[in-house]
């Protein structure tokens, strides 16, 4: 990183940050050797000192094709976002915090890991609620991880 006063090291500050974020994006490595990223929505947990990223999907498409090619992924989180312009300068800039990484993405077969990654996704939107889903869409949904090999944060606070 170019900018070390921006990093944020923490891991709980990186972890809060992917609690924060409505959205993820993921990058796969597509066969004409483009990235092919996507928003999606997702759940975090870190258990056992390690970070996973829980996704859900239809039971085909082009992404699963792709993951199951290549099981290599990146992610990428922001939140706080403050476009900021000062006119008298003639500048503009932009505060924000974001994390981004990297791990492989792996689907998950085992009727009680489903559920499992099912309610963390459940909760990362409804948080505390234990928020109910219909487990009749189970058959007809894909459910994988990320798990994050390294990741790390930025912050540009407000001028």
């Amino acid at each position: 990183m170019r900018r070390h006063d921006r990093e944020i090291t923490d891991r709980g500050e990186q972890l809060a940050i992917l609690r924060q974020a409505e959205v993820c994006r993921i990058a796969l490595n597509d066969e004409d050797g483009y990235p092919y990223i996507l928003p999606i929505n997702y759940g975090v947990e870190e258990r056992e000192g390690k970070v996973r990223l829980h996704f859900h999907s239809a039971l085909e498409g082009h992404k699963l094709e792709l993951m199951r090619r290549d099981s290599r992924a990146a992610f990428e989180v922001d939140v706080n976002h403050q476009i900021q312009y000062f006119p008298e300068k003639g500048y503009c800039t932009a505060a924000y915090e974001s994390v981004t990484g990297r791990g492989r993405l792996r689907i998950l077969t085992e009727e009680q890991e489903i559920k499992d990654s099912l309610a963390c996704l459940m909760d990362h939107y409804h948080p505390g609620e234990n928020a109910y889903y219909n487990p009749a869409a189970i058959p007809r949904t894909t459910v994988y991880v990320l798990e994050v090999e390294s990741m790390t944060g930025k912050r540009k606070q407000p001028k």
